[in-house]
């Protein structure tokens, strides 16, 4: 990408001190800490990150509430949930591909542009059908945002400094999902589950508006013309046939899977004897979030420093010693294993992202679309497949489930270790 701006700008005549320039200047290409640039894209960033993930997991507090209002089981109304990462996690591929033509600042606006009135539009749906459906579309859009985002780190941001940076998007995603459940679950209790998603909606379109505003355009990032099917095949077999990116591939579908199996799940156990929770009280428990906001951050300059796959396995075996805690009757300890999940899983995300990004040696933006196709379709499967364990044995049941995944995730991470060094 340097040769080819003097080839754009440099006269024969001045073509040697033209490439003298230019060599010297590369490092500027970068966003480097402490700069309004860089302080403008974490925002922007946080804000995406805050706006995709309290958009889509607002509805997860509202989850009883939609089983009784529209007479469904707590399986199917998991739906309003996995319909939406399911149709996400396809709709990267389409994404990211489109991203590589029209560019990663435009696409992403659109998108938050439009799930925010995804979300408007689902205050208004006059049947569980229609909530659905709204809800399918409203993930689909999302899927403009996730890889595209890790892509702009991975290409713009220092990389010295990535660790970090993807930590803070990540935080984002962590008060979003914060804000998105404890926002809806406090305003359903006092009104109802329709202005508590136009509420979300309503701070959506904020987050975009501000985001369009602060993002810097890319400068390590050169649209291709048209579309080229066999570039963009090449360009995901490629990454599918480095070794260890497969393992990172399937870290992301398990701790994800794991993480919303436990979120989904929490809320029947809750508002049911003995501890009747009301929409108030169980929407404040997703304040744990809160904690994986520091997780996430500490994860990435933790990798930064000591190697992302030495922080890797710590975040699993948290997550499992979370879920093994919510196990207990009381509820505080209950609520201290859920913390602890939290944590796990956003310290797990964190660096594998990061890696993600710091191993795919070009296409960025396909590598992440792999990752985060695995990452939400672990949300959508293992998220509705969370409900049976539950009908079938309550909450020893869901989180035996939960165990399963971790001890598979753990086996890929270490694999992921090994074959990243060969």
């Amino acid at each position: 990408m340097s040769l080819a701006a003097p080839k754009k700008f440099a006269t024969p005549a001045a073509a040697r001190p033209t490439l003298t320039v230019v060599a010297a200047s590369e490092p500027l290409q970068f966003l480097v800490r402490r700069t309004p640039a860089y302080r403008r894209a974490s925002i922007a960033l946080f804000l995406s990150g805050f706006s995709t993930f309290s958009l889509l997991y607002c509805v997860q507090p509202l989850m009883p509430i939609f089983a009784r209002d529209f007479g469904v089981s707590p399986a199917a109304s998991s739906l309003s949930l996995s319909l939406s990462t399911g149709f996400l996690a396809f709709a990267i591929f389409i994404a990211a591909a489109i991203s590589e033509s029209v560019g990663r600042r435009s696409l992403m606006f659109a998108s938050l542009l439009g799930a925010a009135l995804c979300t408007l539009g689902c205050a208004l749906a006059p049947n569980w059908q229609t909530l659905l459906i709204i809800r399918g579309l409203e993930g689909f859009l999302l899927g403009g945002v996730p890889a595209v985002a890790m892509a702009y780190l991975a290409e713009e941001i220092d990389p010295r400094g990535l660790g970090a940076s993807m930590g803070l998007y990540i935080a984002g995603n962590a008060f979003g999902g914060m804000a998105g459940r404890v926002v809806t679950g406090m305003m359903a209790e006092y009104f109802s589950w329709r202005p508590a998603l136009a509420t979300v909606g309503v701070l959506g379109l904020a987050a975009a508006i501000g985001f369009l505003f602060l993002l810097p355009a890319s400068r390590n990032f050169t649209p291709r013309k048209g579309f080229n099917a066999a570039f963009h095949a090449k360009a995901w077999l490629g990454h599918l046939r480095n070794p260890a990116l497969p393992c990172l591939f399937a870290i992301g579908f398990l701790i994800m899977g794991s993480f919303v199996t436990v979120y989904n799940y929490a809320g029947f156990r809750l508002v049911a004897a003995p501890y009747n929770l009301n929409q108030t009280e169980l929407g404040l428990i997703f304040a744990a979030y809160l904690f994986g906001i520091a997780g996430s951050w500490a994860a990435g300059l933790l990798g930064d420093r000591f190697g992302h796959f030495r922080v890797m396995p710590v975040g699993i075996m948290i997550a499992a010693t979370g879920g093994l805690v919510t196990l207990f009757s009381s509820l505080p300890l209950i609520i201290a294993g859920i913390v602890l999940v939290t944590i796990g899983f956003f310290v797990t995300h964190s660096v594998a992202s990061a890696l993600v990004g710091r191993l795919a040696r070009d296409t960025k933006g396909h590598a992440s679309s792999l990752y985060l196709l695995s990452y939400y379709l672990g949300s959508s499967i293992a998220g509705s497949l969370g409900g049976y364990f539950w009908l079938a044995d309550g909450w020893s049941g869901v989180i035996s489930f939960n165990l399963v995944l971790l001890v598979a995730c753990m086996i890929a991470a270490l694999a992921a270790t090994r074959l990243a060094r060969r």
